[in-house]
């Protein structure tokens, strides 16, 4: 059994790039699904698909993203910021920048799940799950 969910989700993830799997499958949850849609969004994974709905808690199918002539994925690299035993949490002024800009950074507020970007633009911090590049 593992105590944190974000984490599995993203060594899953992180996993099927390195070897190169097309198709990824993840437990459920509002979380994780609020993740992946941003992921999609940002243009890191090709696809994505909610399965088992209507059990307790379904799956998530993620297509990956890779690059059509190296066979590089399109996730450089996909971290794990706060942790169950050291929440970071930050203000909306003390957002991380990614790369400068380049990359993401995913924050849990009270308005729900977005990027750094969305965050300063609605004045609202939160805990950074996870940063993207």
């Amino acid at each position: 059994m593992y105590t944190d969910p974000i984490s599995d989700f993203l060594t899953r993830v992180r996993n099927a790039m390195m070897a190169g799997h097309k198709v990824v499958e993840i437990p459920a949850s509002n979380l994780k699904k609020e993740i992946t849609k941003i992921l999609f969004e940002q243009g890191y994974i090709l696809n994505y698909k909610f399965e088992g709905l209507d059990q307790p808690q379904g799956t998530i199918k993620i297509a990956l993203k890779y690059d059509k002539i190296t066979k590089e994925p399109a996730i450089r690299k996909i971290k794990r910021s706060s942790s169950p035993g050291l929440r970071q949490y930050s203000g909306a002024k003390d957002l991380p920048r990614v790369l400068n800009g380049l990359g993401i950074a995913i924050i849990s507020t009270s308005r729900g799940v977005m990027t750094d970007k969305q965050a300063r633009r609605d004045n609202v911090g939160g805990e950074v799950l996870c940063v993207v590049y």
